[in-house]
């Protein structure tokens, strides 16, 4: 689900009977619950008006899920190896990082395509 650049899961309690989720991609808790899928929704808007309003209220900025940087950890000789081959190519370590994650992305929505016909 999305509202206002916040997306929230969606995941269901045989126990409970009810739909739950929350607010991803950010460190604050921001959880919601409904009986079906029109409740869910409603409640997933509300807590996002909610917190919005609590940051206002406050002074806070709200966080942003999915900003465009995060930070990734490999192994010493991956990087001097991708490092190396920007240089190379003449770009940006970035700009090849996210181009290689493009091109993952991509090839992986294909095949799940091909595998769903």
């Amino acid at each position: 689900m999305k509202y206002k650049d916040y997306v929230g899961s969606v995941e269901f309690s045989e126990e409970d009977g009810i739909f739950f989720g929350k607010v991803m991609g950010i460190r604050a808790l921001i959880s919601y619950e409904g009986e079906d899928a029109v409740s869910l929704l409603s409640s997933f808007h509300q807590a996002i008006d909610e917190y919005l309003a609590w940051c206002e209220e406050s002074g806070r900025l709200p966080e942003r899920a999915y900003k465009g940087s995060f930070n990734v950890r490999i192994g010493q000789d991956l990087h001097r190896k991708i490092a190396m081959y920007a240089v190379e190519k003449e770009i940006s370590l970035n700009g090849l990082v996210e181009t290689a994650l493009q091109e993952y992305v991509v090839r992986e929505e294909q095949k799940q395509y091909s595998c769903s016909r």
